[in-house]
């Protein structure tokens, strides 16, 4: 237990990792691949969202089957 408590302290003591500089220019790396594709994002967003409407409609118009012991819910 005392091992696993020392490496802990020694990790979080730890000076090497990612710094501030590292941590914007990935960022800046996000945003600028999300302005150049951005008309792609919105329309495979829109697509996602339509389809699960169009989905979520065609569902809703089926009557559930709930079995019990006079019927099945078999075709």
């Amino acid at each position: 237990m005392k091992t696993a408590l020392s490496w802990v302290e020694a990790f979080w003591k730890d000076e090497e990792g990612l710094g501030t500089l590292e941590i914007l220019l990935i960022v800046a790396v996000l945003v600028a691949i999300a302005i150049i594709f951005r008309k792609w994002i919105v329309s495979w967003f829109q697509k996602l969202i339509g389809d699960a409407n169009t989905n979520l409609k065609d569902n809703s118009t089926v009557s559930p089957c709930i079995p019990n012991p006079t019927t099945s819910c078999a075709p």
